[in-house]
């Protein structure tokens, strides 16, 4: 597996052109960096929120209000099944959209590839709340409520590269995994803020209201959210290293000092990085750093299993299966995710300090010991109980997804950062995150208990841990290449 990118000493060269040589990531990071850097982690903040927002309110309105919807049957958990497998769906088109947005990413730039994956989650969005339910359009609805969940997945492939690769590369020297991970914070702030219009909605027009319309609420809002994302996007400027990688495969370059070929190591494996725009990232990416792909995804599965089980999946589990309250569960879950988000900044800096490595791992630890308590916690049905729970298992998470935000493009040279960063990322979200609500379904068919949700959590958040003894430490590496 080749090293990863690192600081070598300049070639000699013969006599270099009369003009100046472009700037390099780290001049413009310099200059750019104190004055830009918080606009754009901001940016990237309101945009990652937007967008999981959107997909927090999907993912909600599944577990109370779209099975019967879209997918009537005599059977609870069959409509649930369908409702969740369309939750799914989303998670099988990300792949598209890391190849879509991360070419479009790498190739003309991160700031492009987000302002079109905001605007395409927004229109998916707004379109579900306008969709005839089944009983008005019959087969025709599920279609098209298919049909929007995959363009959601497509965007949601690129969102999560580009908002904190956008963040990173104009962080100032030292501090990237801590402006990396204020767009981190989106997922969380995307469903406390989803919860903040269901909950009043539901308290206002009842539950057979939200069933019967206002359930469209939701996704209608999504609207003056999108414009304002819009609006903040399109006003920051492009990554820095981004431009100065741009502006290197266009200057020309020096020939090679004559001599021996250097011997193996760190610098050969900077010169076999592209120097240049790959055509087809994707391609390139899989042909170099295979194993990158594969133990970054690893390394972020856990934490997206633990995610998703928690804010989807088991505010639809605990009032049917349990007959916990609704409210109760959307509670917990917002102040579990409050705790996680307080703590997001803190960690970050942690590991700008300390590396990304011992953070993870302490956090994957963390998940691995508390998972079944946090899930057996349901049994109590005790609101408290499963409030402090949540609340433990999600500061748990943060230490996990606060640095990998970091961890993640640090893997990758500049030219395939986008593309490399969303696929492992991407990928671990579709297998431990887009499925994880439907292999919960089939396992408390089988065996009648929370505790299932723990050992299969558990087991997913054990083999990021692998993963991560399995990487190096990522804190050192230059983004200039």
């Amino acid at each position: 597996m080749p090293d990863l990118p690192s600081k070598t000493a300049p070639v000699t060269a013969g006599p270099r052109p009369a003009a100046s040589p472009p700037p390099t990531a780290r001049t413009t990071e310099t200059s750019a960096g104190k004055t830009e850097a918080p606009r754009v982690a901001v940016a990237s903040l309101v945009g990652t929120t937007i967008e999981y927002y959107d997909f927090a309110v999907y993912g909600t309105a599944s577990a109370l209000v779209l099975g019967p919807a879209f997918f009537p049957s005599g059977n609870a958990t069959v409509s649930s099944l369908a409702a969740f497998l369309t939750f799914a769906a989303a998670f099988l088109s990300r792949p598209l959209g890391v190849v879509l947005f991360g070419t479009i990413g790498d190739r003309l730039g991160r700031r492009r590839a987000l302002v079109a994956s905001l605007l395409l989650m927004g229109v998916a969005t707004v379109g579900v709340g306008l969709l005839p339910t089944y009983e008005t359009a019959g087969l025709l609805a599920p279609v098209l409520l298919v049909t929007l969940r995959l363009l959601q997945g497509v965007s949601m492939g690129g969102e999560w590269g580009g908002a904190v690769l956008l963040a990173a590369e104009h962080a100032p020297p030292g501090r990237r995994a801590l402006y990396a991970s204020i767009p981190q914070a989106g997922p969380s702030l995307g469903f406390l803020l989803s919860t903040a219009v269901i909950l009043p909605t539901l308290n206002i027009v009842g539950r057979d209201g939200f069933v019967d319309w206002a359930w469209r609420i939701p996704f209608l809002l999504s609207t003056v959210l999108v414009v304002v994302g819009l609006w903040v996007r399109t006003t920051v400027s492009e990554s820095p290293v981004f431009d100065a990688t741009a502006n290197r495969t266009t200057q020309p370059q020096p020939a090679p000092a004559p001599g021996p070929a250097p011997a193996p190591g760190p610098a050969s494996a900077i010169a076999s990085a592209p120097a240049t725009a790959s055509r087809f990232p994707l391609v390139t990416l899989l042909k170099r750093y295979p194993g990158r792909v594969l133990l970054g995804t690893g390394a972020a599965i856990g934490g997206s299993a633990v995610y998703y089980l928690t804010i989807v999946y088991s505010i639809s589990y605990g009032p049917k299966e349990l007959g916990i309250p609704q409210n109760t569960m959307l509670t917990a879950a917002s102040v579990g995710a409050a705790a996680g988000i307080a703590i997001t900044l803190p960690v970050a800096k942690l590991s700008d300090r300390i590396g990304r490595r011992p953070v993870m791992l302490a956090g994957a630890v963390g998940c691995v010991v508390w998972a079944v308590p946090m899930y057996a916690s349901l049994s109590s049905r005790d609101g408290l109980v499963i409030t402090g729970a949540y609340t433990v298992g999600l500061m748990f998470l943060a230490l996990m997804f606060s640095p990998v935000a970091a961890f993640l493009p640090e893997l990758f040279p500049a030219r395939l950062r986008y593309t490399g960063a969303s696929a492992a990322f991407i990928l671990a979200n579709t297998l431990g995150g887009g499925f994880a609500p439907l292999v919960a379904t089939w396992l408390n068919s089988h065996w009648e208990s929370p505790l299932v949700l723990g050992f299969y959590t558990g087991t997913l958040c054990l083999l990021s841990l692998l993963c991560l003894l399995a990487l190096p430490e990522t804190r050192d590496q230059e983004f200039d290449i």
